[in-house]
């Protein structure tokens, strides 16, 4: 029978190349999109595409509920990637701003796989499939918003593939470092919105350092990946008979990975003051 996945951001990036990748492997995928005219336009490309923003629950019941109708009331697997980010320092985030990514980032993500688990618990089986971050290992600097999220989503999905031993529910976190995608052109928007820099205490380092970054496109980074690499880790997460609990994707995710557990605390805070 045909396996079913129900993926999450699909508009671009990382969440559009596992869409067509999955699909191509024989999988029925569900690209969602936050933005109607993205769903739209998957659908032209022959997808079925529920609209699903993390931030409005009646969205993520009535997408799911489209997928379910469409599957006969089975889904195979989930993987939770839509999400955004807020650059500035972690002194200059209002509450609001952190509730706000919190919504998006963490508490949707909640919402709609709990909505799922009893769907897979019901048929035996299932994968719930996490996208998170080489910065829900280590803290780097002007991301405070989007560390605590991923740490967030490292806990949740730890407590998660715990609580779900002997279900045949396996939970998986992908920790993912600099892959090509619209995430610091997203981001603008929220950093605008939410950080009030040319009155910060460090003014002189927005204008030398986050502005650059956030507005100049320099290329591609160093190690960066296309979403491709991503897609051929969640290819083996969803396929495998036996899935990780855990894949890196990009070496500074390895390096990482590796730094914070071997290297004293002030000495991994020395390297990632450094960038």
């Amino acid at each position: 029978m045909t396996r079913t996945l129900l993926i999450t951001g699909c508009s671009s990036g990382i969440g559009h190349d596992a869409a067509h990748g999955l699909r191509a492997r024989g999988w029925r995928v569900f690209a969602a999109c936050r933005q109607e005219a993205d769903c739209e336009r998957l659908r032209h490309a022959g997808f079925e595409s529920p609209r699903i923003d993390y931030t409005d629950p009646e969205s993520i019941e009535t997408g799911l509920a489209q997928v379910l109708d469409a599957t006969g009331g089975t889904l195979d697997a989930l993987f939770n990637n839509g999400a955004h980010a807020i650059p500035g320092a972690a002194e200059d985030l209002p509450p609001a701003a952190l509730r706000a990514i919190f919504e998006a980032n963490v508490f949707g993500w909640h919402d709609l796989t709990t909505r799922v688990i009893p769907v897979m618990r019901a048929q035996g089986h299932g994968r719930v499939v996490n996208h998170s971050s080489v910065l829900g290992l280590v803290s780097a600097p002007w991301r405070a918003a989007y560390n605590a999220t991923k740490y967030a989503t490292e806990a949740m999905t730890d407590t998660f593939r715990v609580e779900m031993r002997g279900t045949g529910i396996h939970f998986i976190a992908m920790n993912t470092g600099p892959v090509t995608s619209k995430i610091r052109v997203n981001a603008i928007p929220h950093f605008e919105r939410w950080i009030d820099w040319e009155n910060s205490a460090r003014a002189d380092q927005y204008r030398a350092k986050l502005l650059k970054r956030l507005y100049e496109s320099s290329g591609k980074d160093r190690f960066e990946l296309p979403p491709s690499a991503v897609t051929a880790k969640l290819v083996h997460a969803l396929e495998s008979p036996r899935p990780r609990p855990r894949y890196f994707v990009t070496t500074p995710t390895y390096l990482m990975g590796a730094a914070r557990r071997v290297l004293p605390t002030r000495a991994l805070d020395w390297l990632l003051a450094k960038g």
